[in-house]
């Protein structure tokens, strides 16, 4: 099973949102724990026009019987055999990780704004860029989009554990062109976060520790969930019969919006 199964579905189980009233309940001391702390974070989109990425190097798409354009997202890749042989065709292109390098880091405090500091750098986001040749024969490249960062975030004083900035990137292709030497011209959507961040020790509340349900195998036991429910509607449905419970499914409507689970009445 897991937290969320709807075979293990108990109120004081698993991870989830606490009703305001009962929060307290449960907590057993205080524990030091080791995590980053993220004093400040900024999110930043941008559409990136006419962009030339350059790829370093490439591998051919294992075909498996496919045709051309039908290996997007994780894609088996082989040593190429031989080169693409022009005209090179793009087909899309995506980033390959959300974590990402920041360099040319500069960090200037403002005078006038206490606590603030005007942060730049550039963020290189690693790309696979998916493409083929006059064979349809598919390839993957590796590339990287450099994006320049410059905005304003609150950052820590000084201190003897120093604080220091996190990036996370995406970015996904709208078009794009082969125009020769390994170079793609492309039109990219781009989301990149900046965190300010320190590796601390922080005292937190604890509940105890996780008590970790078995594994459930899977199985095509499509009967176990119609099983599960009762034999006859509940006729009441309240709030704190439902709260906490991790199944979503099981008496009262229950709804799952927003990942919290609750009561939710049928309107007739």
């Amino acid at each position: 099973m897991s937290f969320y199964s709807y075979k293990n579905a108990h109120t004081n189980c698993c991870p989830g949102a606490v009703n305001a009233s009962t929060a307290l309940d449960g907590i057993q001391e205080k524990v030091c724990i080791q995590v980053k702390r993220v004093y400040d974070s900024c999110l930043q989109q941008k559409q990136l026009t006419n962009v030339d990425v350059t790829i370093t190097s490439y591998a051919q798409v294992v075909n498996n019987g496919c045709s051309c354009a039908c290996n997007n997202g994780n894609v088996e890749t082989n040593p190429p055999t031989s080169a693409p042989v022009p005209p090179i065709t793009f087909e899309s292109c995506r980033s390959s990780t959300t974590d990402v390098d920041v360099n040319h880091l500069n960090v200037e405090r403002l005078c006038d704004r206490p606590c603030f500091a005007r942060v730049r750098g550039r963020v290189h986001i690693p790309i696979d860029i998916l493409f083929t040749d006059s064979r349809c024969v598919e390839y993957i490249g590796k590339g990287v989009i450099t994006v320049n960062e410059d905005v304003l975030l609150s950052v820590p004083d000084e201190s003897i554990v120093p604080f220091r900035l996190e990036a996370m990137a995406s970015a996904v292709c709208v078009s794009g062109t082969y125009i020769g030497d390994n170079v793609f011209r492309m039109t990219v959507c781009v989301t990149v976060i900046l965190k300010v961040i320190a590796k601390v020790e922080m005292m937190v509340p604890s509940y105890g520790f996780c008590t970790i349900p078995p594994c459930e195998e899977f199985a095509e036991n499509v009967c176990d969930e119609f099983f599960s429910l009762p034999l006859f509607p509940p006729a009441l449905c309240e709030d704190q019969n439902v709260q906490g419970n991790c199944g979503c499914g099981q008496g009262c409507n229950q709804g799952c919006n927003s990942g919290n689970c609750g009561c939710r009445r049928n309107a007739f």
